[in-house]
């Protein structure tokens, strides 16, 4: 599924002539046909093969979390620059030794958190950042999708062994990862989280927590792939400066003494039956960065350890929900 907005981004870059694709590999024998069949591109037999290819400069590892690692310490090694898709592994213990492999190697790494680039969600954060908003108070987000039983039809779909997690390392990760990236990192947490039954899964599709900032904000997370036919994401900031409501791709900030400001964008974000419902815009921004930061020789904007603090969030959100007590957020 990440594979197409990727590609979008990749074909607008090339045409731009700032980039060029060498191909892709996938152990899969079918997965290589219908890539090159989709998209008129090269593949090829091994990882190896195409690690070794003269003029490769950056990898996207699109793969299913679990097999990051072993893929990204791979291309390190190659001395390849990594773009490595959410989460940046199961474990923030994995992702962890993911950003250390490519600080080692000397390659820069970006994390796939798209949200991050859409054009609302950077006007919020330059609010937030100047302190346009004020001291921050109350920090929240909703995530109420539904994803269909044809969704659940992929095999190992919903399952730890497959994906590491349910709709908070899954589908939720995006917009908490937002809402992280705007009002800062996690202290405490109090949490719920269960399997609703209606799929044939192990991991949770409804998750709720009380969230305490280090900053001293609060707020809340309400996260689930059971709220049919699915609405948009929605991350509400209040501080003692003025308020925003951020729904999908559609920013509301209301500062005092200024008229309203909007700035419009989709309402669709892919919580309906279609995740891919959404631009590629974003993933064309964050594929640029990784470009430019590369030419640069710097880092990127989305550098890969700034994936760890919302697996931190949530493995202390499931570890709250087990323990049926507020927890300390790592990190």
């Amino acid at each position: 599924m990440a594979t197409q907005p990727h590609m979008l981004a990749i074909r607008d870059l090339e045409a731009a002539g700032t980039a060029r694709l060498v191909g892709g590999f996938s152990p899969s024998a079918a997965r290589r046909d219908g890539f090159a069949l989709r998209w008129g591109a090269p593949v090829f037999e091994s990882q190896a093969a195409l690690l070794a290819v003269p003029g490769l400069d950056l990898v996207l590892v699109l793969t299913p979390p679990g097999h990051h690692l072993p893929v990204a310490r791979a291309a390190a090694a190659a001395g390849k620059h990594l773009l490595v898709e959410k989460p940046l592994e199961r474990s923030a213990a994995e992702a962890a030794a993911l950003v250390q492999a490519a600080r080692d190697a000397g390659v820069t790494l970006g994390v796939v958190f798209q949200h991050r680039w859409r054009p609302a969600a950077r006007r919020l954060k330059q609010a937030v950042a100047a302190g346009e908003l004020g001291e921050l108070l109350s920090c929240s987000a909703s995530i109420r999708w539904w994803r269909d039983a044809a969704y659940f039809a992929q095999p190992g779909r919903g399952m730890k062994a497959r994906d590491g997690g349910g709709v908070l390392l899954t589908q939720a990760i995006h917009t908490l990862d937002l809402l992280l990236h705007l009002a800062g990192p996690l202290a405490r947490i109090g949490a719920l989280a269960r399997t609703s039954g209606l799929r044939a899964i192990d991991t949770e599709d409804m998750a709720a927590a009380a969230l305490h900032f280090a900053s001293g904000a609060i707020g809340a997370l309400d996260a689930t792939t059971v709220a049919e036919p699915g609405y948009p994401e929605r991350v509400e900031i209040a501080g003692t400066g003025g308020s925003a409501s951020l729904v999908a791709e559609r920013l509301e900030l209301h500062i005092k003494g200024r008229p309203v400001e909007v700035v419009e964008g989709a309402m669709a974000g892919g919580g309906g039956a279609d995740p891919m419902a959404f631009d590629h815009g974003p993933h064309r921004a964050m594929l640029a960065e990784s470009c430019a930061a590369i030419a640069e020789g710097r880092a990127p904007a989305h550098d890969g350890a700034t994936g760890l603090p919302v697996l931190h969030a949530i493995e202390a959100m499931l570890r709250s929900a087990a323990l049926g007590a507020f927890v300390d957020v790592a990190g």
